[in-house]
């Protein structure tokens, strides 16, 4: 019986590393890259006993473990060992995220993975692989994006350090990635990246502000200086938001007759009047936000992101406010028994 099963299941298996061969490389790499970083990381408590590391990175790494606990007790999130370690990036970056889009809708491109679903980025802790991905694609006609991510959830199935470079962040700041990466080891829905991103960023943000109170107090320089630069964002974020919405209707005009150069002119001046517009914003950052983007516009990507990640904060806030008004963990454990791991 056996010797007849055998030869069946070895051609299911040669089959499936056949047709899934290139994601199964895809997710060795990724394995082998994370255990990189897992390896090299060195407790915390080991760096804040280390006379050579710098007492203003330590008092960081204190502020990470108070915002650790907090999140836990007055959140709810899952305690596990994520961000008790520290890997020194020694100035380098860590990973890098390609996304794609379409050239002329605001539709990414969508990569299928286990447990998570479908997914508009794939990572890379290999810059050169990134980089020949987004060429690869950029080949095929898609908008494309390599950027570094300020931080990633690899949802439990790995311990996730602090990254050396999170510690350049204000308290503030840096209590919203933890918080926001928290949230996607306790609350995840498969196939909902709008759900999952938006959700992570309200949560970080709201309660950033909760713990910077009561750590340091509503009225202290942590507070303000986290205050205007989320200020800043919200109105950055909003306009970029607005952009999004009118690129949308210009790529409804598009016909199938017009031109490919047509629609390329018509893409970048619509996208030239959304940057250039960026300076009228108020803004307590006296710099103009346009310089940004002076030796290359942003593309479909870009304006893409500002939905993943910005988009639903306002039904959030007013869905928690109906049913757990200023109760934010309430809300957390009401939304994981309604999407339950």
């Amino acid at each position: 019986m056996i010797r007849k099963i055998l030869p069946v299941v070895l051609i299911v298996i040669v089959g499936l590393i056949s047709w899934y061969g290139p994601m199964v490389r895809y997710g060795l790499e990724q394995g082998v890259g994370q255990l990189n970083v897992i390896w090299n990381a060195r407790p915390a408590e080991e760096m804040l006993s280390d006379p050579s590391f710098p007492d203003s990175l330590k008092e960081k790494l204190k502020w990470i473990e108070t915002v650790r606990a907090l999140a836990i007790d007055s959140l709810g999130l899952k305690d596990t060992e994520n961000y008790r370690t520290v890997y020194d990036q020694r100035g380098k970056e860590v990973l890098w995220v390609v996304t794609a889009c379409e050239p002329f809708q605001l539709k990414p491109k969508l990569w299928e993975f286990p447990i998570v679903g479908s997914v508009p980025y794939k990572g890379y802790f290999d810059k050169s692989k990134a980089v020949a991905e987004g060429n690869a694609l950029e080949q095929e006609g898609w908008d494309v994006s390599v950027r570094n991510p300020g931080g990633w959830s690899t949802l439990g199935w790995f311990t996730d350090p602090i990254l050396s470079g999170m510690l350049e962040r204000n308290e503030g700041d840096l209590a919203s990635l933890i918080i926001h990466e928290m949230v996607h080891a306790t609350l995840w829905v498969k196939d909902s990246i709008d759900f999952n991103e938006n959700l992570a960023t309200f949560i970080g943000d709201t309660a950033a502000y909760n713990f910077l109170a009561y750590r340091f107090g509503g009225d202290s320089k942590q507070y303000d200086t986290y205050l205007y630069e989320d200020q800043d964002y919200r109105r950055y974020s909003q306009h970029m938001l607005r952009g999004a919405t009118g690129l949308d209707s210009l790529y409804h005009t598009f016909q199938s007759t017009d031109s490919l150069a047509e629609k390329r002119k018509k893409k970048e001046a619509f996208i030239r009047k959304i940057v250039a517009s960026l300076d009228t914003l108020a803004l307590h950052n006296a710099k103009k936000p346009s310089q940004r983007f002076a030796h290359r516009l942003p593309n479909n990507t870009y304006f893409m992101s500002f939905r993943h990640y910005q988009s639903r904060l306002s039904r959030f806030k007013v869905e928690m406010n109906n049913k757990f008004p200023g109760n934010l963990k309430g809300y957390l454990q009401y939304l994981a028994k309604k999407y339950p791991i």
